[in-house]
């Protein structure tokens, strides 16, 4: 950053960013509208160069904007990482524990995990930011987040992590429109001709899959979002391929489970944290009750 510009500046800009407009940013400061726009043209003189493309009305960033925004995001999570490493260094009875995490782990693991802890640690809070796989491992590359918590496996030379035992993926079905021979599996093969839900992270594997055993999968949505999958399902739209343990997400008779089988197909959960990242008390005593929950 050149000479001039401070953490003030910086975080009112990453702000405006993150609130997209110079209304809500300068109250989410608690600073005037019109002194928050000055300070970003003063900003933008200092850079000499145009941040936000004007005129609409939500902030569009210029391409010298995206670039200052991915470089305040770094600065100012490695800012306030430092903070909290300094200040919650301690018994870990304060604090915030920031988690990233995809929706079909967090979904699953966290509400429980969290209750007990907030049972042994009532002063710690959570911030819980949800997102893809690949955005919840940039915040904490970013020392945004501590903990994330995905289903892509991490490079063991940048983070420590925990792997949850696989788990098989299940093939949801309306109640009205099933599928399968058995009751509690399907085969892969019995699924062609059926219209297919599946999220992203498993679509080429799947359709690799479906033409080794003859067939062209019919797939009717993509989606990464297990809550919408499932309603989708349960309007009757199609099949959605989702992980076991997410089945309790929503329970009722208008939906049937069955596991994939011929061939199976598993996934598992991975919580990591930065290996060059000294974590607060309270996040070290947060992935001990982990272990102790899940691994132990």
């Amino acid at each position: 950053m050149e000479k001039g510009i401070g953490i003030k500046d910086m975080r009112a800009f990453f702000a405006i960013v993150e609130e997209g407009n110079i209304s809500h940013a300068a109250q989410r400061l608690a600073v005037a509208q019109p002194a928050l726009s000055r300070q970003m043209k003063h900003l933008e003189e200092k850079l000499h160069v145009k941040l936000f493309e004007r005129g609409s009305r939500r902030i569009r960033l210029t391409e010298a904007g995206r670039l200052l925004y991915g470089r305040v995001e770094s600065i100012l999570g490695m800012v306030d990482g430092a903070v909290r490493e300094i200040t919650e260094i301690g018994s870990g009875s304060k604090g915030t524990i920031r988690i990233g995490t995809i929706t079909t782990s967090g979904a699953m693991i966290l509400p429980d995990l969290i209750s007990s802890f907030h049972q042994a640690y009532p002063g710690i809070t959570f911030e819980i930011c949800e997102a893809e796989g690949a955005r919840v491992l940039e915040l904490l590359d970013n020392h945004l987040i501590e903990i994330a918590i995905t289903r892509t496996q991490v490079d063991n030379l940048s983070y420590e992590s925990l792997v949850l035992p696989n788990e098989p993926l299940v093939m949801v079905m309306n109640a009205k429109n099933t599928c399968g021979k058995d009751e509690s599996t399907v085969r892969l093969k019995e699924l062609k001709g059926k219209p297919i839900i599946l999220p992203l992270r498993w679509k080429s594997i799947f359709e690799s899959n479906c033409r080794k055993v003859g067939f062209e999968p019919e797939v009717i949505c993509v989606s990464d979002s297990v809550v919408q999958d499932l309603l989708l399902v349960k309007m009757g739209l199609g099949i959605a391929m989702i992980p076991i343990s997410s089945q309790k997400l929503l329970t009722d008779g208008d939906l049937v489970y069955k596991r994939l089988v011929e061939p199976e197909m598993t996934t598992h959960t991975v919580v990591s944290w930065l290996k060059n990242q000294t974590l607060s008390t309270a996040c070290k005593n947060f992935l001990d009750m982990f272990k102790a929950s899940y691994i132990d």
